[in-house]
C-alpha cells in the first residue's frame, strides 16, 4: 500500500467528529439518521457519529429487501446493540415490487437503483419525523469510481468519509474495534444474491485505492501510475470508469439567468 495512503486515525477520528458537530450546527440541528447496512461504512460513520454527539442522537434503520443477506440485518443489529441508540426497521421490498411487476424483464442494476432509492426515501421521512440531517456512508473510493446510485446512496446532507479512501475506512474501523466480522468481510451493497462490490467492479479496493490516488492527487498519467507496479490494462480500466462516471459528481446543471447572461 502507497505510504501517502496511511492514516493517523486517532487524528482523523477526532477531526471528522468535529466535521460532524460542525455540520450539524451549521444546519440548526442536533441529530442524525443513518442508513445501516451491517457493512463497514456505515458502521464507521455510526460509530464517529455516536463519538461526535452520543447514541442518543444517532437514530440507525434496518432497511432489508426480501433477497438481502440475513447477515447484513444481524451484523446491523450487532452494532445497535453495543451502541444502544435508537433504531427502526423497515422492509422495503413492498416498495420495490409494483416496480418489477411493471417491468419483469428488469436488469439487477436497475433493481438494486430501485431498492437504493426506496432505502433513502425511508430515510429521509425519518430525517423529518427524527428531527436528523441524513447522514451519508460514501467512501472516496466509491465516489471517484461513481459506484453508487444517484438520489440513493449518493443522497445525504453531508457525508463524513467521503475524502477517505476505503483502505482508510478499514484502518479507522480497526482502530474505533469495530467488530471483526464486519470489518473483515467482503464489501457487498448487498443488491442482489452473491454481489460484491469488487467482483462486480473487476478489479480489488486495494488496488482501486493507489490507482485513484495517483491519478487524481498526484495527477499521473495511466502510463505513470502503471510504472508503480500496477497492471496498465487495470489502470486503464478504473480511469475509464472514473471518467464515464464524473457527471454523478456534478451538481445538477442549470442555465444561467438573463440578467447573468446579459452581464457575460
Amino acid at each position: 500500500m502507497l505510504a501517502a495512503l496511511e492514516l493517523n486515525c486517532e487524528r482523523e477520528a477526532e477531526r471528522i467528529a468535529a466535521f460532524i458537530r460542525a455540520q450539524l450546527a451549521q444546519a440548526h440541528h442536533e441529530r442524525l439518521v443513518l442508513g445501516l447496512s451491517g457493512g463497514i461504512d456505515s458502521a464507521l460513520v455510526g460509530a464517529l457519529a455516536i463519538r461526535a454527539v452520543g447514541a442518543q442522537n444517532l437514530k440507525a434503520l434496518i432497511l432489508p429487501h426480501r433477497t438481502s443477506n440475513p447477515d447484513s440485518e444481524a451484523h446491523a443489529r450487532l452494532l445497535i446493540d453495543a451502541w444502544g441508540c435508537p433504531w427502526a426497521k423497515f422492509e422495503i421490498s413492498d416498495v420495490v415490487a409494483p416496480f418489477v411487476a411493471q417491468w419483469p424483464d428488469i436488469s439487477e442494476g436497475r433493481k438494486g437503483n430501485l431498492m437504493a432509492r426506496a432505502r433513502m426515501m425511508a430515510l429521509y421521512d425519518q430525517s423529518a419525523a427524527f428531527k436528523g440531517l441524513v447522514v451519508g456512508t460514501s467512501n472516496r473510493t466509491e465516489t471517484l469510481l461513481g459506484y453508487f446510485t444517484l438520489f440513493g446512496d449518493g443522497a445525504a446532507a453531508f457525508k463524513p468519509i467521503g475524502h477517505l479512501y476505503k483502505c482508510q475506512v478499514r484502518a479507522l474501523s480497526r482502530f474505533l474495534r469495530l467488530p471483526a466480522v464486519i470489518v473483515d468481510k467482503a464489501p457487498s451493497a448487498d443488491l442482489w444474491a452473491g454481489q460484491t462490490d469488487e467482483g462486480e467492479l473487476g478489479f480489488s479496493y486495494d488496488e482501486a485505492d493507489q490507482v485513484l490516488y495517483l491519478l487524481t492527487e498526484e495527477h499521473l498519467t495511466c502510463e505513470q501510475a502503471a510504472e508503480h507496479g500496477f497492471d496498465l490494462r487495470v489502470v486503464q480500466a478504473i480511469d475509464r470508469r472514473m471518467r464515464s462516471t464524473a457527471f454523478k459528481r456534478l451538481p445538477t446543471p442549470v442555465l444561467p439567468t438573463a440578467a447573468e447572461v446579459g452581464r457575460e
